[in-house]
């Protein structure tokens, strides 16, 4: 069976390569016999961390004589229909989708998070391209009430979850390992921290730099920056550290995503500003403090019974600072693991119901 997966692969980004692992692991259970091809922005990184084939993102003569031998194409996981980030990302995903149409290939939607879709022009080419597709999952509700508004209803539509929940925790050893490879003694309490540069970047690093240097002055707790994209997240922590004072370390290098799942694990509370990074506390177990600058951190955060501290713009150093403290003075054990085991349930649904289109073809 042949598949061609579309998504944003080989940046070296933490959370995308999470979620493409955590597909082929459930696909390569359910679906016998599977080829892959991902379409990817660095193709041998890809073959190596995935062990898939891959091919060039801009080469558009390759990718369709892939589709074209293919079953399936699969567009996702993540937020790739969608144009606040980038206006011209969602035409790219969307001509991928309409190539393997016109081909008379089946497609697949898989875990998206959708939109926000902005202009009138976006709005009818998604309401056009995305009506014909064969199947749509999505990872929260606020993508099932964009769909809603875009009225792209003709697909099967099923409210699943991020594919990364399928995951099973990693062990803490791999961790710990690299702690002690940066001279972190594993003693104290540990604040996990991963961020990265948006829009209001100034005012947030303040806020943030203030509120760490507090915890560190009241508890005691050492803080640890941990990039899920490398190396864009490590020159974010840096800038934040050089407003701290001390009991703060940069884990300056590019992780797997069992290592990046059990340093989350070795945590006692994770201050996220990355989707995927939150995706791990909950994984790992570990209380998680969310701040948002775009939608899917509040989905993300709404499904598992938690409000984000804020947005980039309007967060304060008091409200991280209150909140941090509340969550690292209770007990590790936080969430509730019925809804967690649900989400994982969801998650691994994607793959069945990709292995039921494939065979029904």
């Amino acid at each position: 069976m042949k598949i061609v997966i579309s998504g944003y692969y080989g940046s070296k980004n933490g959370g995308d390569e999470a979620m493409l692992a955590a597909m082929l692991e459930v696909l390569r259970e359910e679906i016998p016999n599977l080829n892959v091809t991902v379409i990817s922005i660095d193709p041998e990184y890809t073959k190596r961390r995935h062990n898939v084939e891959a091919v060039p993102r801009p080469d558009i003569w390759t990718i369709i004589k892939k589709i074209r031998a293919a079953d399936l194409l699969i567009s996702g996981g993540g937020s790739l229909l969608q144009n606040v980030t980038s206006g011209r990302s969602l035409y790219y995903y969307l001509a991928i989708i309409f190539f393997a149409l016109a081909l008379g290939r089946k497609v697949m939607l898989y875990a998206q998070g959708i939109g926000p879709i902005r202009g009138v022009f976006a709005h009818k080419l998604m309401n056009f391209i995305v009506n014909s597709v064969d199947l749509i999952t999505v990872r929260d509700r606020g993508s099932l009430e964009e769909l809603s508004r875009l009225k792209i209803t003709r697909p099967k539509i099923f409210c699943t979850a991020d594919p990364v929940l399928a995951m099973k925790p990693a062990p803490l050893d791999l961790g710990e390992k690299i702690l002690a490879r940066h001279s972190i003694a594993r003693e104290g309490k540990f604040i996990g921290v991963a961020i990265r540069h948006w829009n209001d970047w100034e005012n947030f690093r303040h806020e943030l730099a203030d509120a760490l240097n507090r915890l560190v002055e009241e508890t005691g707790a050492k803080i640890i920056f941990i990039p899920m994209k490398f190396p864009e997240d490590i020159r974010a922590a840096n800038s934040v550290v050089t407003l701290m004072k001390k009991n703060f370390s940069v884990l300056d290098e590019e992780f797997t995503t069992r290592e990046i799942l059990s340093l989350v694990g070795c945590m006692d509370v994770l201050i996220g500003v990355r989707l995927h990074a939150l995706i791990f506390a909950g994984v790992m177990n570990v209380p998680m403090l969310g701040i948002s600058y775009d939608p899917k951190i509040e989905r993300f955060l709404s499904s598992v019974g938690e409000k984000p501290l804020g947005d980039l713009r309007d967060v304060t150093a008091q409200k991280i600072f209150d909140e941090t403290l509340k969550k690292i003075l209770s007990p590790k054990i936080f969430r509730d693991d019925k809804l967690f085991h649900e989400l994982g349930d969801a998650a691994r649904l994607n793959a069945k119901l990709a292995a039921k289109l494939v065979d029904a073809s």
